[in-house]
């Protein structure tokens, strides 16, 4: 009898999959505002991260799901406040406050419809959904890990960027840590007085950990340049930018619903070829040494197919079901259910049963391996 194989060992996917992954399925939310397809969208979302999140982005996932709510309730504030004057079902009559002829079509209270609160629930929701996609990524895929793998010709803006991007986990993290030691010290941490003592402790340790991390930047020789000439720099930075604005705007093209798909595909092919050849072409000039690269295999090329699914079963719904992907208002219609957008949602699941378990989900009773203890401690 064969003795049985032992589980593989755990690693963490290339956190480019992870992004590419979540920013497809932030491009489905672009293009639908059917109310089912996005709540699909977060689900698909909220169940690949409790999957496959690692331990110190729990709070992280969770503050993105709060500010997608938050943006979701402030639109129907503003709409119930500062809501276009439109015909419909009228809910409720506030005090109005007259305005100039130059505002015409706006209104500060007056009547509040049914058909505009759902316009902007579903538009709330698509940004909540975007919001959320961006959290997940975030939770998923370590931003230092991301900066490590970018070519060396994006390795300055990649700092900036990953800067940015952890931001918002450290912002939670020292929020957490201080309202934790203020209710160990028998002080209140609710309410307008404890939000304040809570505040002012955050914006230290954020302004503590810029000062180190400037040093830290400073120490390993951030900002020095190796022997690449002026003019070779200049002309590779701006046949990168050339080429991402090309791409930016084929991806507008191809994502809106409007345009033809015809105009954005030939110039995003364009714009990919020059960005990728002069990132190939700067990084022969940049010598940075990478410890143990996180490697590219089969699973991170199914997580990008699992959020191209996703993106593809939207626009074959679009273009098989004209109208599926808009929940009108005017006059109000139940929500379809294309089946092409959900089978391309139902195929983005897949990374959270197909894809490596993160190294923190190591097999109970197992002693972890020399390899995943050093993999822990990135």
């Amino acid at each position: 009898m064969r003795p049985a194989r032992p589980p593989r060992l755990a690693r963490p996917l290339h956190p480019g999959a992870w992004w590419a992954w979540a920013l497809a399925l932030g491009a489905a939310a672009t293009r639908t505002t059917n109310p089912l397809l996005l709540g699909l969208l977060i689900v698909v979302a909220g169940f690949v991260v409790s999957s496959r999140k690692a331990t110190r982005s729990d709070r992280a996932f969770g503050f993105f799901v709060h500010l997608g709510a938050f943006v979701l309730v402030l639109r129907l504030v503003f709409e119930v406040v500062f809501g276009s004057d439109l015909p419909g079902t009228v809910i409720v009559r506030l005090p109005s406050v007259p305005l100039p002829a130059a505002l015409a079509g706006l209104r500060i209270g007056g009547p509040v419809t049914v058909q505009a609160m759902l316009t902007a629930t579903y538009g709330g929701l698509q940004l909540a959904a975007l919001l959320i996609c961006v959290g997940a990524a975030n939770a998923l895929a370590s931003p230092r890990r991301l900066l490590r793998a970018l070519p060396g010709a994006l390795y300055e803006i990649g700092v900036a960027v990953t800067v940015a991007m952890s931001f918002a986990p450290q912002l939670v993290h020292a929020a957490a840590r201080v309202r934790r030691a203020r209710r160990l010290r028998g002080l209140s941490s609710s309410g307008m007085r404890g939000w304040l003592g809570v505040a002012l402790p955050v914006l230290q340790d954020a302004l503590e950990g810029s000062i180190e991390l400037a040093a830290a930047m400073d120490s390993r020789g951030f900002g020095r340049r190796g022997p690449v000439s002026r003019g070779r720099r200049r002309v590779t930075t701006a046949a990168v930018l050339t080429g991402l604005l090309a791409v930016a705007s084929a991806l507008y093209g191809v994502l809106d619903t409007g345009s033809p798909a015809i105009v954005g595909i030939p110039l995003l092919a364009a714009g990919a070829v020059i960005a990728v050849g002069a990132v190939l072409l700067g990084g022969k000039g940049v010598v940075r040494s990478k410890y143990r690269p996180d490697p590219w295999r089969a699973p991170e090329w199914l997580a990008v197919a699992a959020g191209a699914a996703a993106v593809a079963g939207v626009v074959l719904a679009g273009r098989w079901q004209p109208g599926s992907l808009q929940t009108g208002t005017y006059p109000i219609v139940a929500p379809a259910l294309p089946w092409p957008a959900l089978a391309g949602i139902m195929l983005a699941l897949l990374p959270a049963v197909l894809t490596p378990r993160p190294l923190t989900e190591a097999a109970p009773g197992r002693p972890a391996s020399r390899r995943t203890l050093v993999g822990v401690g990135r």
